[in-house]
């Protein structure tokens, strides 16, 4: 080799061009994208740690119903363990939020936090929301829910202490107040400069059957999470597992599934779900002005998108995307360009 360094620098130069061309899009996820860009409904899970989410009830949700999809863990896991390494404290929160981001991409989720620090085992929630500074993460959730906008809040864990930890009691108890905060334009009004007051339309609690607690019972909503997608050729437990199984320090990998697996819910603000967790709610564009036309246009592609030619499919999108960008509903807007633009 007669220059080494020219050759580095070479290869450095290609690397950098190859790191800016996007790998092509796949038919998966072509369909996939167009199926969720004719639903507008949002749904956010709210806990305490990482590991602590539902992941085939965020699969199930974000890829079955084609909602937009957030897990809001209150803490990084900064006082959990770590089987794989040394690292401790604020090391180890970097090493599980970077589990978390790694797990979502698989479920298909998104990832929020707030400033909460995991400090280790509580024994109860006060002492829990003293150290934590209770008004200062409060709003911090009222932030993400007032940006992220959910129709339905989903809390992990009960106010009631079945949780155990000291963590998931508060989780709940400050979800239940950012519930009716979130709405409040009296409450952390600063924040109005930058986001909108927002109502969820419920707020549910996930009921569990482990750890020697059964929660569940047969008068609560449920819905089966466990069917099969043919699409992405995965089960939504099998899913699960995958996205469950990014969260190596704590030694969480699963077995996955494949079945009928329920999910339950318990109501505990706003109006309780019969047939749907978006009971009462328009996820269709019929909710913004103008989406008649939309939903239209996008049902059309999806009727005679070719799988062998998807570029023919490239006019007509272009077609409802300037329809979508001229919609009067800044956050719809702006969801719905992104994700037709992907």
């Amino acid at each position: 080799m007669k220059n080494p360094i020219l050759f580095l620098l070479g290869l450095l130069f290609s690397q950098a061009l190859l790191a800016q061309t996007a790998p092509p899009a796949d038919l998966v996820s072509i369909k996939q994208n167009l199926n969720k860009a004719q639903v507008l409904g949002s749904v956010l899970y709210v806990a305490a740690h990482p590991d602590d989410e539902n992941t085939r009830l965020l699969a199930y949700l974000a890829n079955e119903e084609h909602y937009r999809t957030g897990y809001l863990a209150l803490t990084r896991g900064d006082g959990g363990q770590n089987l794989i390494g040394t690292e401790q404290g604020e090391l180890l929160g970097l090493i599980r939020t970077q589990e978390l981001l790694a797990a979502r991409r698989v479920d298909g989720a998104e990832q929020f936090f707030t400033r909460a620090n995991d400090f280790g085992f509580s024994k109860g929630p006060d002492e829990t929301l003293k150290i934590w500074d209770r008004e200062k993460i409060l709003s911090d959730v009222v932030w993400v829910i007032r940006r992220f906008r959910p129709d339905v809040i989903i809390c992990r864990f009960p106010t009631t202490g079945e949780g155990g930890h000291g963590h998931h009691t508060a989780s709940a108890i400050l979800a239940q107040e950012a519930f009716t905060a979130a709405a409040d334009p009296k409450r952390f009004p600063e924040q109005l400069k930058y986001v909108q007051v927002w109502q969820a339309k419920r707020l549910l609690w996930n009921t569990f059957n482990f750890g020697g607690a059964n929660t569940t019972a047969p008068n609560q909503f449920k819905i089966d999470v466990g069917v099969y997608n043919p699409l992405l050729g995965k089960g939504y437990g099998e899913i699960a597992a995958e996205s469950r199984s990014n969260h190596k320090t704590q030694g969480f990998g699963s077995a996955a599934q494949r079945g009928r697996s329920f999910e339950y819910f318990k109501t505990i603000l706003g109006d309780a779900p019969k047939n749907s967790l978006m009971d009462g709610v328009n996820t269709t564009w019929e909710r913004v002005n103008g989406g008649a036309a939309i939903q239209e246009g996008l049902a059309a592609i999806k009727k005679g998108f070719d799988d062998e030619h998807p570029e023919k499919s490239v006019a007509a999108l272009v077609e409802v995307l300037k329809k979508v960008e001229k919609i009067d509903d800044p956050y719809w807007r702006g969801q719905k360009t992104k994700g037709l633009k992907e």
